[in-house]
């Protein structure tokens, strides 16, 4: 198991950037509800969000 491990954490280090968010107290929960009502994790659906503010904010920009 430990192989498995390795092999994500080695993936995830070449793969991904970490960010830290700060949320009020309460709100982390409220946005892991939804996420999870709405079929995603809650960093898919923060990764969601963020995706379609930015592609919405460029169409508005041109």
């Amino acid at each position: 198991m430990a192989g498995k491990t390795e092999y994500k954490n080695k993936w995830q280090s070449e793969n991904c950037e970490r960010i830290s968010l700060v949320v009020k107290k309460g709100k982390k929960q409220i946005i892991k509800d939804f996420a999870a009502e709405n079929g995603y994790t809650l960093n898919g659906f923060v990764n969601s969000a963020i995706d379609e503010k930015m592609q919405r904010e460029t169409e508005n920009s041109t």
